[in-house]
C-alpha cells in the first residue's frame, strides 16, 4: 500500500448511533490516518441519511479535504475502498428485544451477546458478515475488514471457517479498552501507562497481569480498591444504569476469584441467576438504549441540521470503541506494530487450548496483520470455563452450517446461562419461531 496516498474507507453500518463517535475520531486523528473519502453504508436508508447529515456538517467544519458518502447502494460504498469498518446489528432493535425478553420468560439471562440472546444475534449475524466479505472483495482490491460486530467469538469463529488465514480479516471488541480506562482512572495514571496482559475468549476473559512501563505490578493495588470502593466505568455520568450495574459486579468477582480481574460479561456466565434478579422482561436493555442513546443521539443530528453547525455537539466526541478501531487501522497502514487485546486464532498462543479457537489476548498489529503473544498454560478454573464456551461457540457455528436444529439445542444446553435441557429446547424453539426468514431453517 502506498503510504503517502490517503484511503477510502467504508463504515458499514454507518446509521449506527456509535458513529458521530467514529466520525470526530477521524477528525482528530487525520494527521495519523489520513483519509480522502469515507463512505457510510447502511440498508436502513432514513437512519444514513440522518448520520449522514451529521457527518455533511462535522466534516464541513473539521475535516473538509476529506470527502463524505452516504449510501444504501453497495457498489458506491465497497468500489476501491482500502479498508472496511464493520459495526453491524443484524436484525435492528426489533430482534434485540426479542434476543433479551424470550430467555427472561423463561428465567435465563437475556443479554444481547451472551446466553441464547447471543446464540440467535449470531446466528442473524453470521450471513450478514460473510455477504459484507464478499461484497468488498467483489468491488475493492483485498480491502482490509475491521470488524467491530458481535456477538465478536461467534462471528471470528465462523468467517475463520469460511475465510480460513486470511490475514486481512481483524476481529476487535472494546470492552477490554473501556475497562483499561477504567483501571487507568482508578489508579491515577494515563491508559497508555498501562501493560495488561489478558487472555481468554471474547466477552470471556481475564487480565492476568497490569504493570506499568517500569514493570511495577499494579494489580495489587487495583484489586484492593475494587474491593475497598466498588467498581465502576470512567466514564460513569454518560452510561445507562444497567452498566453501572454491570461494571458494579466486579467487585463480587474480584470478592469470590481475586487473583484476576475480570472481564465485566463474566457476570452473566458466573453468576446468571443473580444477573436475572435485576433485569426485567418488560424493560430491558434494548428499550434502555432506545430511551436513553439512541433518542439522544437522532435528536441531537436534527439540532445539528437545525444549526448548520456540530460545534459544541454533545454527540461530536471520540470514545473509546473509535479511537481503537483508527488506531489499529493506522498501525496497520504505517506497519506500526502497535499493541492492542484482539481476537486472533490460538495456534500456539495458549498451549493447553485448542488451537483452532478464537481467543482473545494482547497482540501486537501491523501491516502483516494480527500476531498474539504467547502466553503460556491457563489455570484448570480458567480451562475449564473457556472449553465449556467454546464448545458453546463451535456449536453454534456447527448449528448455523449444518443447518442442525440437534447442535443449536446442544449449544444452548452447554451455555452456561442455561443448562437445563429443557428450558434451552423451550428457548430454540421461541427464537425459531421469531427468527423465521432471518436464521437457517434448522433441521
Amino acid at each position: 500500500m502506498n503510504k503517502s496516498k490517503r484511503l477510502k474507507i467504508v463504515l458499514v453500518g454507518g446509521g449506527s448511533t456509535w458513529t458521530p463517535g467514529l466520525l470526530k475520531s477521524l477528525c482528530i486523528k487525520k494527521e495519523e490516518f489520513p483519509i480522502e473519502e469515507l463512505r457510510m453504508f447502511d440498508i436502513d436508508e432514513e437512519r444514513q441519511r440522518q448520520i449522514g447529515e451529521f457527518a455533511e456538517i462535522l466534516f464541513k467544519e473539521e475535516y473538509p479535504e476529506a470527502k463524505i458518502i452516504y449510501t444504501i447502494n453497495k457498489e458506491e460504498a465497497y468500489k476501491d475502498v482500502d479498508f472496511v469498518f464493520c459495526q453491524i446489528r443484524s436484525g435492528g432493535f426489533e430482534m434485540r428485544q426479542y434476543d433479551e425478553r424470550i430467555p427472561l420468560s423463561y428465567g435465563v439471562v437475556g443479554q444481547e451477546t451472551c446466553g441464547p440472546g447471543g446464540f440467535a444475534y449470531g446466528l442473524r449475524s453470521i450471513p450478514d458478515m460473510i455477504e459484507i466479505i464478499n461484497d468488498a472483495r467483489r468491488y475493492a482490491k483485498d480491502p482490509w475488514i475491521l470488524n467491530y460486530t458481535n456477538p465478536a467469538a461467534i462471528v471470528a469463529l465462523a468467517l475463520d471457517r469460511v475465510f480460513p488465514n486470511d490475514k486481512k480479516i481483524i476481529n476487535m471488541c472494546d470492552q477490554p479498552v473501556n475497562l483499561i480506562n477504567s483501571f487507568a482512572k482508578i489508579l491515577d495514571v494515563a491508559p497508555t501507562e498501562i501493560i495488561p496482559e489478558y487472555i481468554g475468549l471474547n466477552h470471556f476473559g481475564w487480565f492476568t497481569k497490569l504493570s506499568d512501563r517500569q514493570g511495577k505490578d499494579l494489580l495489587p493495588k487495583l484489586r484492593e480498591n475494587i474491593l475497598d470502593n466498588g467498581f465502576a466505568p470512567s466514564d460513569a455520568a454518560e452510561r445507562d444504569a444497567s452498566w453501572l450495574v454491570t461494571y458494579g459486579m466486579v467487585k463480587r468477582i474480584v470478592s469470590d476469584f481475586p487473583e484476576y480481574i475480570p472481564n465485566t460479561y463474566l457476570q452473566y456466565y458466573l453468576y446468571p441467576e443473580k444477573v436475572v434478579e435485576h433485569l426485567d422482561a418488560n424493560h430491558t436493555r434494548t428499550d434502555e438504549v432506545k430511551e436513553g442513546r439512541e433518542k439522544r443521539v437522532f435528536e441531537e443530528c436534527a439540532r445539528v441540521k437545525r444549526a448548520g453547525t456540530a460545534k459544541g455537539s454533545i454527540i461530536a466526541k471520540n470514545e473509546a470503541h473509535a479511537d481503537m478501531i483508527v488506531d489499529v487501522a493506522s498501525s496497520i497502514y504505517y506497519d506500526k506494530n502497535q499493541e492492542f487485546i484482539l481476537i486472533v486464532k490460538n495456534d500456539g498462543i495458549i498451549d493447553n487450548f485448542s488451537k483452532d479457537a478464537m481467543v482473545e489476548c494482547r497482540a501486537k498489529v501491523g501491516g502483516a496483520g494480527v500476531n498474539g503473544y504467547h502466553f503460556g498454560k491457563l489455570d484448570v478454573f480458567m480451562k475449564g470455563l473457556m472449553e465449556g464456551q467454546l464448545a458453546y461457540e463451535n456449536l453454534t457455528v456447527d448449528a448455523y452450517f449444518e443447518k442442525s436444529y440437534e447442535k443449536a439445542l446442544q449449544a444452548l444446553t452447554m451455555n452456561r446461562t442455561v443448562v437445563d435441557a429443557g428450558k434451552a429446547k423451550a428457548i430454540l424453539d421461541d427464537l425459531l419461531d421469531i427468527n423465521k426468514g432471518k436464521w437457517p431453517e434448522l433441521k
